[in-house]
This record gives C-alpha cells, sequence and structure tokens, in this order.
C-alpha cells in the first residue's frame, strides 16, 4: 500500500517470559514440535538472563528466564506466571519505523539501537502495547547470525521433530485481553500509531451464552500479513473468559497464539500423541455445522472424531482448534488453523467454543 507508514514484512519472533527457560523449551521441544536452535546465557557471555530460540516452519519462539532474583524477568513472571513479552514485528527500517510511530503518539521504551558481531549487525526497537506487552521491531536484513548478537548456535542433527513433524508453519494471528471499556481505545491506538485497519468487528451478541459474552475487534496491518484482534469482556450473569484471564494474568496480555498447518488432521494426531489437550465441543456441533457449512470436501467423521471446528464465510472456510492453557494459570494458550480461502475468525464456532471454555472455568471454580 502506498499509504503504508509501517510496512510490516511479518512476524520475526514471540519472546515469552518464563520462570525456567530449560525447561519451557524442553516443552515447547517435547509437545509442541519446535526444535531449539539457538541460546543465549553465561555461556555466550549474557550474565543476566538465559534464553532458548525454537523454530518450526517460520515460526520463531523465544523463552527468557532471569538468572537473578531482583530482575524485572522475575518480577514480570511474578506477577503474570509465563506469558508473552514481546511481539517482534519484521521491518525493513527500525530507524524509520521508530520515528514514525513515535511521532504518531506511540511509547517509546528503546529507541533503535544497532547490536554486532562477527555475524553482522542487528537492529531493533521497542514500544509499550497492552498492560506490560510490547513491540518489538527488528532489522534482521544485515544480519547471518543464529539470531541476535550474543546467541549461539544448537546442534540440531539429532532433533526428533525431523522424523516426527508436527507442521505449524507460521503464524496466523496473536490475540491479546484488555479490560472493560479498552477494546475501542486499543483498536484506536492500532490505527493511530500503527496505521492498521478494523478488519471485523464482534460484538456480545456474537459471542455469548446465557451467562457471559465478550466483544472483539480485529486489527490488520496494511500489507495483510499481521493481524491481532482485541478481546474485552461484556456484561453477563457470570465471570467471562477475559475475565478470568485478566484476573490471573493481572493486567492485559496476550491470550492466545494462532498458528497455521498445511494439515490440520495430522498437525491434532501428532499433537495429541505428544500429550497436548484440546477444548472439546458437544457432538451436536457438527450436526449443526453440517447444516451450516454444506459440502466442502472435507471428512465430518474425521472432524468429530478429532474434535475440529469448521466454520464458512463469503471467501470460503477454515479449520481450527483451541488447546486448554498450557500453564497452571488460566491465561495463554494456542490455537492450531488451516484457510481455504477464508479470511475470518470462526465466528460460527464462537458459540459453541465459548460453552466449552465455560464448563473449563467451571472446573477451576472461577465461572
Amino acid at each position: 500500500m502506498a499509504d503504508d507508514f509501517l510496512p510490516i514484512k511479518g512476524y520475526d519472533h514471540v519472546e515469552y517470559y518464563v520462570g525456567n527457560a530449560r525447561q519451557a523449551a524442553h516443552f515447547y521441544d517435547k509437545t509442541f514440535g519446535f526444535t531449539p536452535v539457538a541460546k543465549a546465557g553465561l555461556e555466550t557471555g549474557v550474565r543476566d538472563r538465559a534464553s532458548y530460540v525454537l523454530a518450526q516452519g517460520n515460526i520463531r519462539l523465544v523463552l527468557t528466564t532471569a538468572l537473578t532474583p531482583d530482575h524485572e524477568i522475575t518480577r514480570h513472571c511474578a506477577l503474570h506466571g509465563d506469558g508473552v513479552k514481546a511481539i517482534g514485528l519484521r521491518v525493513a527500517d527500525v530507524g524509520k519505523s521508530m520515528a514514525a510511530v513515535k511521532q504518531r503518539g506511540a511509547t517509546v521504551l528503546k529507541p533503535a539501537t544497532a547490536m554486532e558481531d562477527e555475524h553482522g549487525q542487528l537492529v531493533t526497537g521497542e514500544i509499550l502495547y497492552a498492560g506490560d506487552t510490547v513491540f518489538r521491531f527488528v532489522e534482521r536484513e544485515n544480519y547471518r547470525g543464529a539470531f541476535a548478537p550474543g546467541y549461539a548456535p544448537l546442534d540440531v542433527t539429532n532433533s526428533t521433530n525431523a522424523e516426527s513433524p508436527v507442521g505449524l508453519a507460521s503464524i496466523d494471528h496473536i490475540v491479546t485481553n484488555v479490560h472493560l471499556g479498552k477494546m475501542n481505545y486499543w483498536a484506536q491506538w492500532y490505527e493511530d500509531v500503527l496505521g492498521f485497519n478494523n478488519l471485523a468487528h464482534f460484538t456480545d451478541a456474537d459471542i455469548s451464552t446465557e451467562y457471559s459474552a465478550l466483544m472483539s475487534k480485529v486489527m490488520e496491518n496494511g500489507t495483510g500479513k499481521c493481524k491481532f484482534p482485541i478481546n474485552e469482556p461484556a456484561e453477563g450473569k457470570k465471570k467471562s473468559q477475559i475475565e478470568e484471564y485478566l484476573d490471573y494474568y493481572y493486567g492485559p496480555g496476550v491470550q492466545h497464539v494462532a498458528m497455521t498447518t498445511g494439515n490440520i488432521y495430522d498437525t491434532v494426531m501428532e499433537l495429541r500423541s505428544r500429550n497436548i489437550d484440546f477444548l472439546r465441543v458437544p457432538d451436536t456441533y457438527y450436526e449443526m455445522m453440517r447444516k451450516r457449512v454444506g459440502d466442502v470436501g472435507e471428512d465430518w467423521d474425521r472432524l468429530q472424531e478429532l474434535g475440529i471446528l469448521i466454520d464458512k464465510d463469503d471467501d470460503g472456510y477454515l479449520l481450527q482448534i483451541f488447546t486448554q492453557t498450557t500453564q497452571d494459570r488460566p491465561t495463554l494458550f494456542y490455537e492450531v488453523i488451516e484457510r481455504h480461502g477464508s479470511r475470518g475468525f470462526g465466528i460460527g464456532n464462537f458459540k459453541a467454543l465459548f460453552v466449552s471454555i465455560e464448563e473449563e472455568q467451571a472446573r477451576r471454580g472461577n465461572l
């Protein structure tokens, strides 16, 4: 787009602050099929933290833990638990990007900063997003190292994921939960500061049950490569899933990361074999969706057996499934999605999914 002042090339990485990066890396390796490819820590001259970089397809996760008790990462984990700290966005020129968003009202946490080693130069800059979450702009055209200066490559020749791939390919979208009354504020922030557009808007009439509801706006960048839904709770008889998240994360933050796959059947089967638990909708859902979606060439029996959801819009259809939360706090979870033309987010599945999440809340005593 000619008027896109912030042409984002795509997601560069997602960084998590965690209590134990080594153990978290093992979890994402053995369950979600991410391969550890680089590490920073005492061995590489980094004295205050340890970070593991894991990769799968075009997805890159960074898991970081503090090595000292009086550290911002330690405090972050004490308050929020394990969760997403930074969303890395790939840009051609961090300096120009930071100047543009600062002019439009961004809170700059870290100006454009160049780091160098024998592999070249990497440039990053950070701005504040919702709560303690940040957007990190990354310019790596002139860097050929493992990930960034201070990181050393890890030997991946013996990775089990090469023999039994999970099949996750890319990040589709990243969802943030915010407090009641703040969704419109952050949607406007995306427009004013980042130049994003409002792709979709869901009201409490779209996403509700007898007991609770939420509202959501989906923001998309000019190139269409990055999408960020924003959820806020709506008034209901009981506590919504968004309120539960806010209570246990102690503020706004990333609720889930959606990752694409080219074969959701194989991906879900492999994830199940690795002990990943998914939310389950009632079997009556599939009778309803057969009528709503019609014949799109999918195996309805396999969809029902694996618990995969399906929805259709004017552009095509999509298949999706959601994991249960991946830590003890009922906060972060994941979505696996396979798109066949549809650019939507499965509005036809919201009701059934909401019921399933409420059942999980009830089991935790939080509904």
